[in-house]
């Protein structure tokens, strides 16, 4: 499923991305036939993979992240990048702004951190800023780098880094990035409540800013302090309250990126020209273009040269393989499917959560939902091995993931003694439960066009749901489209019951930013104050204690798992194709800088 927002302070050097695909209407029989496979093994390319069973995929990867081209480059080449999309890209081009990935997937191009992360996501000072942390952990304090301009030539400077602070705690702030860890910041919720007009805790002077956190914090490191500027000089014109929808984000935006942009067809692509005064020096391509590709023409793009890099799905993985003039690049992201309950509402007045929908509200009803599917069969079957079961919210990849937890794997004979036991019966013979009160009871189902399985995978569920006999029925009785769906799911439309859709996780493994009351991104509405409290103590001082921080995650988990406020389904492979003319695209950690081609026409 395609993953609607990167809910992470700081994406590192390459945003794990997500692919968004049209979904095709699959013959029922194709459903059926999941329901009798069974193996303990991942199958990838018709070889055993028993590995992907276990949780701790982060051990293993079938694919290179990186192209094996060893020919010389050539100067000031020209790439063709697909952004594989079924709908337009929104265009709003800000780090502090946006909210779907595919903008993301722009703005890697032209606009970065000022901070890069190692293999263990964590800052280094290999970036265009170094850092420093005080003894007291409270305070980080930055450096910009000599020759780190914008593309207009100005200098970026501390009040650049301090003037994304003041947008995003601005109380007219049209984003989603004022989240527990930035109104952690000294003095930020003075500023937030319009009391003062500066924020405290941060200190400029010139290219250095320090930024004071009322405690000590281990997420600072690891992407819980903000580190995009925006360049105050050119937005100063523009009220903070607009900056979404003005010119200047969404026609000609500015970075300090290794490319700059040329031109814009708002939704269709973008043009890229090299920043020849890029911090890390002038790089090795001269200009790229970006498109949006459907995503049922993506591999036949690929194959006749039409693109030289494509993410692509695991149902056009076999269509790919077979290319002669592309590598498979590919690793276990951080991205994860769920299965999600709508337990109450957002309130945008308060900005905090109320859990106050009882239709949903039963545990036994939940976990019945959870056991009844077999995620397993759907991972093998449907994705071909790309994706394999969840156990938990936290990723498979990351240190803080809990793998003791088996998850809900398939027991169909368990859901249905769960239901009983609730009072969901049957009490008419017709084969499907009423409520607790012997009425008639439909569970309205939203799930979006996605990759080519969508409609499958939606069916296959409501299927094995009706198997123990919920009647669970599609919202509208189709699928949405992409940007619909969410808005539908953020607005807490009342006629989702339960929706399926994924995160694309972050590596900083604090997860209050799609779990903490006070998040709107917490699209469950779930509120638990043992959560809360576990949450915090993830962020303590104590937490600078790797296997405390570890152990209180553990314990998150369990409750999540416990409780059910969502069903994690499946851990999945990012997958992209590159033509044999790139040089040195890493896939995971992409540095566009150093990538190159080697021919001037594509491999056909």
């Amino acid at each position: 499923m395609p993953e609607r927002k990167e809910v992470t302070k700081n994406s590192k050097r390459k945003k794990e991305g997500r692919m968004s695909y049209k979904g095709l209407c699959m013959l029922i029989v194709s459903v059926l036939s999941l329901t009798a496979f069974n193996t303990n093994h991942t199958i990838v390319d018709g070889k055993k993979h028993g590995i992907l069973n276990n949780t701790n995929a982060n051990t293993t990867n079938l694919f290179t992240t990186v192209t094996t081209n060893s020919k010389p480059a050539i100067k000031n080449g020209h790439l063709n990048y697909g952004l594989s999309s079924d709908t337009p890209f929104t265009g709003i081009l800000s780090h502090l702004l946006y909210t779907g990935n595919p903008d993301s997937l722009i703005l890697q191009f032209f606009d970065e951190s000022l901070l890069q992360s190692d293999e263990n996501y964590t800052f280094n000072n290999e970036g265009a800023a170094t850092y420093e942390m005080s003894d007291d952990n409270k305070t980080i304090t930055l450096t910009i780098k000599d020759h780190v301009k914008w593309h207009d030539g100005a200098p970026v400077t501390g009040s650049d880094l301090e003037y994304a602070f003041l947008v995003i705690g601005n109380p007219d702030y049209t984003g989603v990035r004022y989240d527990k860890q930035m109104q952690m910041v000294k003095g930020m919720e003075e500023y937030h409540k319009g009391k003062v007009d500066y924020i405290s805790g941060i200190k400029v002077d010139g290219k250095k800013i320090s930024i004071t956190f009322k405690e000590a914090n281990p997420s600072i490191l690891t992407g819980g302090v903000w580190t995009y500027p925006m360049h105050k000089e050119y937005l100063k014109d523009v009220a903070i309250g607009d900056l979404e929808s003005s010119d200047k984000i969404r026609k000609t935006p500015i970075g300090f990126g290794p490319f700059q942009v040329k031109k814009i067809i708002p939704g269709e692509a973008v043009e890229f020209v090299s920043n020849d005064e890029y911090w890390q020096g002038k790089p090795q391509l001269g200009s790229i273009s970006l498109k949006v590709i459907n995503p049922d023409l993506a591999v036949k793009a690929i194959e006749t040269g039409e693109l030289d890099i494509v993410e692509i799905s695991a149902d056009q993985y076999d269509q790919a393989k077979n290319l002669q003039n592309i590598e498979t690049l590919g690793y276990v992201g951080f991205a994860y499917s769920y299965i999600g309950f709508k337990l109450g509402h957002f309130d945008p007045i308060s900005k905090t959560t109320k859990m106050d929908n009882p239709k949903m509200a039963n545990i036994n009803l939940r976990q019945a939902l959870a056991y009844a599917i077999d995620n397993k069969a759907v991972g093998e079957k449907i994705y071909k091995g790309l994706r394999f079961p969840a156990n938990t919210v936290i990723p498979a990849i990351s240190h803080y993931h809990n793998s003791k937890i088996k998850g809900y794997s398939f027991n169909q004979q368990k859901s249905k003694r769960l239901l009983d036991d609730a009072g969901y019966i049957d009490t008419d013979g017709d084969g499907i439960r009423e409520d607790l009160k012997g009425k008639k009871f439909t569970i309205y189902f939203a799930s979006m066009n996605g990759d080519a399985n969508s409609e499958l995978l939606a069916q296959y569920y409501i299927q094995q749901w009706g198997d123990i006999g919920l009647d669970v029925q599609l919202v509208d009785g189709r699928l949405q489209e992409f940007n619909s769906f969410y808005d539908m799911v953020a607005l807490d439309d009342p006629k989702i019951d339960i929706f399926q859709a994924a995160w694309q996780a972050g590596s900083d493994p604090d997860p209050s930013g799609i779990w903490d009351k006070n998040s709107d991104y917490n699209y469950t509405r779930w509120v638990n104050q043992t959560s809360q409290d576990l949450l915090a103590k993830g962020l303590s001082p104590k937490a600078f204690d790797k296997k405390y921080r570890k152990e209180v995650y553990d314990e998150w988990q369990q409750l999540v798992h416990d409780e059910v406020p969502m069903i994690p389904t499946l851990f999945r492979y990012n997958l992209a194709v590159a033509n044999l003319r790139i040089k040195d695209f890493d896939y995971k950690f992409t540095d566009w800088s150093k990538v190159a081609v080697t021919a001037e026409d594509a491999v056909r």
